[in-house]
């Protein structure tokens, strides 16, 4: 007879033998076979998240200075140390080096600059193939007080100040070539991680193109602030009765504010200021060529200063139609302190003396450029013994991000704070009202307007 079949379950062969041995229990539950990829992938996301922290503050700089300083820290917080070293020098150029210390003062660089270049790691990363040192992950010497061949005056400096290892990386890249290096400095022998190599490795080629940028973007602004200084008077003429002072900005593009002062016959002074519509190499080109244009009518008609800029807006009509400009000119008599003034659009002269500060009333003029046929009457005025003209840009209004009528108040305020002990000397009221109307200073480098400020003291 055979065996009853047993009933079938749903997932279970009862065919199946089972085993009769019982599994020994478990006394600890086994990780998860992917916990060490979690840590690993958890490790990965927190350093690019670093990278991309310390990257995005980088590129938020503006200015060199500003770039050398965050590319300093940001390596030292990447390797774990707390100061550092960095030269920045472009190979075929005749910029001189800029060399940045963190947590080193004046006497310290001195001390490092008297150990020689070849004995250093930051040395041999200057002087040596970038490709080198960036495929070893940078030069570390992890213990440079026991290092026997450690040169002797290395050895001085580095007990002098405290240092025990340091660790250099190139500042290259394969499309900025090699801008200089940088070295950390620690406090007890060690050396940076693999880990900390290969990041902050990334982040140098990173920084070293934006420092090419940067480098490149400065001295564009250089050679703009070059020509605008050779379109512009290199020294004020010495006229008897009169004595002057001038503060001149460009800005960071290049801009078409623009300033004079000339000789002319009978022991005459002419004094002008303009402002030519838009910024960048046009812009300084017209303004050249204005200013130029403008001396030649001022020694012909000096004394009609409305004829000056009339023929000034007939050239500039005729020449660059599609171009507006803003000037002033003022025909000076120091001997009998007469002055004679016509403006096309622009902002009045403020008078300025012990008894008195107060705007000189011009009539309303547009633009030169604007009108069909531009003629407005000038105005005459006496100064008295002792009072300062200053002449002036709308640049230096704009500045100060106010608007316009709030602006003239402040300059206004500026010059009537202006010391008694200093108002005969226009370099010293010049100043007083450029700190109080920019507090940031006259170089501020996130500007775009240009500042002109003239002033004529007469004695």
């Amino acid at each position: 007879m055979s065996a009853p079949h047993l009933p079938k379950v749903a997932g279970i062969d009862p065919e199946v033998p089972v085993s009769t041995q019982t599994a020994a229990p478990l006394r600890e539950i086994p990780a998860a076979p992917g916990a060490f990829i979690q840590d690993r992938l958890a490790g990965w996301v927190s350093d690019l998240t670093t990278l991309h922290e310390l990257t995005e503050r980088l590129a938020s700089t503006a200015t060199l200075d500003a770039a050398l300083n965050e590319l300093l820290h940001a390596g030292a917080a990447l390797v774990g140390a707390r100061r550092g070293l960095l030269v920045l020098e472009r190979a075929g150029t005749t910029t001189p080096s800029t060399t940045l210390g963190l947590g080193l003062g004046p006497a310290d660089l001195g001390h490092l600059e008297t150990v020689e270049r070849s004995a250093t790691a930051l040395g041999r990363v200057l002087d040596g193939p970038p490709e080198a040192a960036a495929a070893r992950g940078g030069i570390a010497t992890p213990d440079l007080l026991g290092d026997q061949d450690l040169d002797p005056r290395h050895r001085e400096v580095a007990t002098r100040l405290g240092y025990a290892a340091s660790y250099a990386l190139p500042l290259a890249s394969e499309a900025a070539g090699r801008l200089g290096g940088a070295v950390w400095f620690y406090d007890e022998p060690g050396e940076p991680s693999e880990k900390q190599r290969h990041l902050v490795g990334l982040y140098a080629r990173y920084a070293t193109e934006h420092l090419a940028r940067l480098t490149e973007l400065e001295r564009a602004r250089a050679d703009i602030a070059t020509v605008a200084e050779e379109l512009l008077p290199s020294r004020l003429p010495r006229i008897p009765g009169v004595r002057l002072a001038a503060r001149h900005r460009t800005g960071p593009q290049g801009g078409g504010d623009w300033y004079d002062a000339l000789p002319l016959p009978d022991h005459a002074l002419g004094l002008a200021v303009g402002s030519v519509g838009g910024s960048g190499p046009s812009a300084m080109a017209a303004m050249g060529r204005l200013r130029a244009s403008l001396r030649a009518y001022a020694v012909m008609e000096g004394e009609d200063p409305v004829a000056v800029l009339s023929d000034l807006e007939l050239l500039l009509r005729l020449t660059e139609p599609a171009r507006t400009a803003t000037a002033l000119f003022a025909y000076c008599e120091p001997a009998t302190r007469k002055v004679v003034l016509a403006g096309a659009g622009h902002t009045p002269p403020l008078v300025l003396g012990d008894r008195r500060c107060e705007y000189v009333e011009t009539t309303l003029s547009a633009p030169l450029g604007m009108l069909a046929c531009w003629e407005a009457p000038s105005v005459e005025f006496s100064p008295a013994p002792g009072e300062t003209v200053l002449l002036y840009t709308d640049g230096l209004l704009r500045r100060t991000g106010d608007a316009m009528d709030r602006a003239f108040a402040r300059l206004h305020s500026a010059a009537a704070s202006v010391p008694k002990a200093d108002r005969h000397d226009p370099a010293a009221v010049t100043d007083h009202v450029l700190r109080a109307m920019l507090p940031d200073g006259l170089d501020r480098s996130d500007s775009t307007e240009d500042v002109v400020v003239l002033a004529a003291h007469f004695d």
